[in-house]
């Protein structure tokens, strides 16, 4: 296999094991918050972590779904569920909205370089591996808030999010249009989409309003 492509594989690999874990943990900070009982925080926590990912798949047609290729990704949630709970019961954590907001910012720009690269490696025109991007990157936490009976946070707070991840896409169609590898590109997206999602918390940018 060719170093690069190799490279590539395990950076997707990597990207798509640690985006899991970030919005899992985000889903099960917010079922806490909730109240939910450990089933509930459990399937919370699933459909957080899973569902960009499954969507993508979806709309790209690609069987099996990556969780089921990658059986190891639902032990891991189900671990850091038992975990994470137990941790935050012993030592009496106490559960706020800001404290779901960095997981589910590093979750984003790892899921937003998973999706636009697993659309460019189909041959994807641009715009529909930019559109993959941001799905994966944004449904899982859209789930999370339905679920918890609440507006999606990417749509009532008004910092930006979606177009966060929409700068990283485009930052990896950039490098790939220059020939960069495949791992440079991803880590590109990943990081900016993250580093802007990151300072639009610090720095509470927000989008225009609609007033009516």
């Amino acid at each position: 296999m060719d170093p690069l492509h190799w490279w590539g594989n395990v950076a997707l690999t990597m990207l798509e094991a640690l985006a899991t874990a970030a919005f899992a943990l985000s889903g099960i900070i917010e079922a806490t918050r909730k109240r939910l009982d450990v089933v509930g925080v459990g399937v919370v926590a699933f459909l957080t972590a899973f569902g960009g990912g499954t969507l993508r798949d979806l709309l790209l047609d690609q069987r099996p779904f990556f969780w089921v290729r990658e059986q190891y990704a639902l032990a891991g949630v189900f671990l850091l569920c038992l975990i994470a709970q137990a941790f935050m019961r012993q030592r009496h954590v106490a559960i706020t909205e800001r404290m779901i907001e960095w997981p589910d910012a590093i979750g984003l720009g790892l899921f937003c370089a998973s999706g636009v690269h697993q659309a460019h490696l189909l041959g994807m025109p641009p715009l529909v591996s930019i559109i993959m991007g941001v799905v994966t990157a944004v449904f899982g936490g859209v789930l999370r808030d339905m679920v918890c009976n609440e507006i999606p946070a990417t749509l009532r707070n008004h910092r930006p999010y979606a177009i966060c991840a929409l700068a990283g896409a485009l930052a990896y169609l950039a490098l790939t249009a220059v020939n960069a590898p495949a791992w440079l590109a991803m880590v590109a997206c990943a990081g900016l989409a993250t580093s802007l999602r990151a300072l639009a918390i610090l720095r509470n940018w927000s989008l225009p309003i609609w007033r009516p």
